[in-house]
């Protein structure tokens, strides 16, 4: 049941690029509609404040298009080649061997930001909390001043830590990977010693940038770097999204 539910959300074809590069309107639970939608003039943003409900968006004069290729080792570009993804057309969701659908594991970092579902943002005196809304995934940011850990446990989301570099942006270090996970919806692979490096910057009150950075040197010979946008919807709040045959809220799809 498991699988049959994800491969009936993730069915519809995927003819737009990925959230870098586009506004992919997630499912609405109740309260939410085009009414809520912030229209400027630009609010400066708060300081060292992230904290909302942000969906992704299409910035004026963005083309869709995709990042550039990453530039894998022999066992990366080996791992590829293995990969029988449902997104570009080549195979069906009988054929595939994409983690997501087959397996409903977790999508792991960058990939989460792939899906077209809002996340919110929490602030503690120890942590940031990021709550996305698919799978009901949670991520601790520590801010409390400490370092990434040399020897990590290997979970799905990994390990994160943060700081603040100025007022409006966020940056976020992650170790600690599974390698179970895809990088993209099309297949790049990544080992355990993969890093993740993010910024979040608030441009304004209603607009920001993430910013994201991978290195890792058994799959990919140099950093691959690529961009997501983001809107704040302040009247928002997070639906329950699983991974699960029984649950009839789960009607979006990856685009």
């Amino acid at each position: 049941m498991r699988r049959g539910s994800i491969v009936s959300v993730l069915a519809l074809p995927a003819t737009l690029a990925i959230s870098w590069a586009l506004h992919a309107q997630p499912a609405r639970p109740a309260g939410r509609g085009p009414g809520d939608v912030q229209t400027a003039p630009a609010v400066p943003a708060p300081k060292r404040d992230l904290t909302g409900v942000w969906t992704m968006r299409n910035p004026a004069g963005m083309t869709r298009r995709r990042p550039e290729a990453p530039a894998l080792t022999p066992w990366g570009l080996a791992k590829f080649k293995e990969a029988r993804d449902s997104n570009g057309g080549s195979y069906t969701l009988d054929e595939t061997n994409d983690p997501v659908i087959t397996k409903c594991f977790p999508p792991g970092v960058p990939r989460v930001y792939y899906h077209p579902f809002p996340f919110e943002v929490l602030h503690t005196p120890k942590y940031t909390l990021l709550l996305y809304e698919y799978d009901h995934l949670v991520r601790r940011v520590y801010t409390d001043g400490r370092t990434p850990p040399e020897d990590p446990d290997l979970l799905w989301m990994g390990t994160s830590v943060g700081r603040w570099e100025d007022d409006t942006t966020l940056v976020v270090d992650t170790v600690g990977f599974n390698d179970k996970t895809w990088l993209d919806r099309v297949g790049h692979a990544h080992s355990d010693q993969l890093k993740v490096h993010e910024r979040f910057h608030r441009a304004d009150r209603d607009h920001m940038q993430i910013d994201v950075t991978m290195t890792d040197p058994k799959a990919l010979t140099k950093p691959w770097s690529m961009n997501f946008y983001y809107e704040l919807r302040p009247k928002w709040e997070l639906g329950e999204l699983s991974c699960s045959g029984d649950n009839p809220n789960f009607t979006a799809f990856e685009r």
